[in-house]
């Protein structure tokens, strides 16, 4: 009793909400992980797909209701679920291209929390919202994910498309979460280099957004390295499962050395002793690259790819994207990204909202529906929504 009550117990900080169901939320997320490992181990099935069991449990089929309806369609040949607004519009509407998270490797726009956020958002702003099922890692690898999801919000922007689902070509914006904010980050960057785009996006909006993978020992790497939901080795699994399944990046990911000599010059876009406010330092000293292997660059060269990690790119192209609301959590790895962009992107010029909440934690908004329901997730949805109802 004593080792299974060790085993199950998941410190919670303090300053969190109802900590005991998110206590058992960690728990269980622990062992499916454990779980994962184990048949990984033993052959049965790679340690990714077994992970995917959750999105499995957690699917829920196209239901139209009252306010909206819904259809999994494809778009551009990807697989979409669109939710469209039963509401009467004065005029043309709003429209939100929405990329879920999961690491690239897992989730689904018809998990309960994904397809219930979407139809808060269609119903509340009276907006068109394309929620989009890209492929997956470890079948498929970068930059089929990016792919995807560009080539579904290139189909969307053009004219005659947003004229068909009657959307305002002034008031669109993507959006996404965790990897699906990498994923909205790296599409609002490319629309800027694509001449065959005639729309512009009116905003993005990056809810705990994964931004780079150069150094992967951030102070919020090692605040929370522990921390419920998405621990730092299990992010490291999933940064390195998104480029390739050779356990040599993953290695080298964990021990913060797979950065080459030769990409030294794409630190200066993440140093965080430069870019983080104050109070996320914490005391923590800065000290340089550890460079590693340049085999593997060479082999994978996706880390360093801006599509992969919108953070490396220059101000210059920073300067041009549109209004951005970034959301970070304060017991998140992925804190430090969203902060240091949010910074950078102030600097370059770019109308900026950056919410952090200081009394929450990587995932938080996906737990908004039974029996993963947490005041929090609540709470950070409607925060997004309001931000959007106000500037989309």
């Amino acid at each position: 009793s004593a080792l299974l009550a060790y085993y199950l117990y998941t410190p919670v900080p303090e300053d969190i909400d109802e900590p005991w169901k998110v206590m058992l939320l960690s728990t269980s997320f622990r062992v499916m992980g454990h779980l994962a490992e184990v048949t990984d181990w033993l052959g049965l099935m790679n340690y990714m797909e077994a992970l995917m069991l959750i999105t499995t449990a957690e699917y829920t089929p196209p239901t139209s209701d009252e306010n909206v309806t819904v259809t999994d369609t494809e778009l551009s040949n990807v697989a979409v679920r669109l939710f469209l607004p039963r509401k009467p519009s004065e005029g043309l509407r709003r429209a939100v291209i929405f990329f879920h998270g999961g690491g690239w490797c897992l989730g689904h726009a018809g998990m309960k929390s994904y397809d219930r956020l979407a139809r808060w958002t269609s119903n509340r702003l009276n907006a068109v919202v394309v929620s989009v099922n890209y492929r997956l890692a470890p079948k498929y690898h970068f930059p089929v994910q990016f792919e995807d999801v560009y080539a579904v919000t290139k189909f969307f922007l053009q004219r005659n498309i947003l004229s068909q689902y009657g959307v305002d070509p002034e008031r669109v914006c993507v959006a996404g979460d965790s990897a699906g904010g990498n994923l909205a980050a790296a599409v609002a960057q490319q629309l800027l280099e694509d001449s065959e785009v005639e729309t512009k996006l009116k905003a993005q909006v990056l809810i705990y957004p994964a931004l780079q993978s150069l150094d992967l020992n951030l102070p919020s790497y090692q605040e929370n390295a522990d921390q419920v939901i998405l621990s730092r080795s299990l992010t490291v699994k999933f940064w390195s499962e998104y480029f390739t399944s050779d356990l040599a990046l993953r290695d080298a990911m964990a021990s913060n050395r797979h950065v080459p000599l030769e990409s030294s010059h794409l630190f200066q876009f993440v140093n965080w002793s430069q870019f983080l406010p104050e109070e996320l330092k914490k005391g923590h000293v800065y000290t340089g690259p550890v460079y590693g292997s340049s085999e593997l660059a060479q082999k994978y060269p996706g880390f360093l790819d801006p599509r992969a990690a919108p953070l490396l790119v220059s101000d210059a192209r920073l300067r041009r994207l549109p209004l951005t609301y970034i959301l970070t959590c304060q017991y998140d790895v992925l804190r430090d990204d969203g902060a240091m962009y949010a910074q950078r992107l102030r600097a370059a010029g770019v109308p900026v909202t950056h919410d952090h909440a200081k009394d929450a934690f990587h995932g938080a908004m996906t737990f908004i529906s039974a029996p993963t329901d947490l005041a929090v997730g609540h709470r950070l949805a409607n925060r997004y929504l309001e931000w959007l109802d106000e500037n989309l």
